[in-house]
């Protein structure tokens, strides 16, 4: 029974997180409409990388010289991860994706990453609960390092999942970071 509350606690936790980032999304959408769908997927696999590396180097420094925090951050991967999902299905374009296919597009990346962390958590038991923030950022840069390199050999893989696996891992991490940051 108490691992069934704690999962629920999760699951609630993970949505209003993903209503926090998909506040942000939407917002930037109105601002920009989708001209990030120029990106290529190696250009978002970067923008990522540029995140999480602030984000490390914030919490190696301790401070910032510029007002987004860790916590802008951590959304900007998470929207950035969903936003490159996309552009591995439907691949770069100069066209405007409308709002509403955008969006929905984008939740259900959310809604996959969720799956995915909640049959992994009955499998490992929330040990995420138990690790730091600066771990996660760890293991978004690796989970970074190796989508560069599946990117670099043309997406092909000898035993190792594709780049959307990382992408859903990486969303997991980030959201992981902002439930610590928001609830503890």
């Amino acid at each position: 029974m108490v691992q069934l509350g704690i999962m629920n606690k999760t699951n609630q936790q993970f949505d209003h997180v993903i209503g926090i980032c998909r506040d942000v999304f939407v917002k930037k959408m109105k601002d920009y409409g989708t001209a990030w769908r120029i990106l290529r997927p190696k250009s978002m696999t970067d923008q990522i990388y540029i995140k999480a590396q602030r984000i490390r180097s914030i919490e190696e420094k301790g401070v910032s010289k510029i007002e987004e925090d860790a916590r802008d951050e951590f959304i900007g991967i998470i929207n950035y991860c969903s936003m490159a999902l996309i552009q591995l299905e439907l691949g770069p374009s100069e066209e405007e994706l409308p709002a509403d296919v955008t969006e929905q597009k984008y939740m259900d990346n959310l809604l996959k990453a969720k799956e995915l962390m909640m049959a992994k958590n009955h499998d490992y038991g929330e040990a995420w609960r138990q690790m730091r923030i600066s771990s996660y950022t760890d293991l978004i840069l690796m989970k970074i390092k190796r989508t560069k390199q599946i990117e670099d050999n043309q997406g092909i893989t000898i035993i190792s999942e594709g780049i959307d696996a990382n992408y859903l891992d990486m969303i997991n991490y980030a959201i992981f970071g902002l439930i610590k940051l928001e609830f503890e």
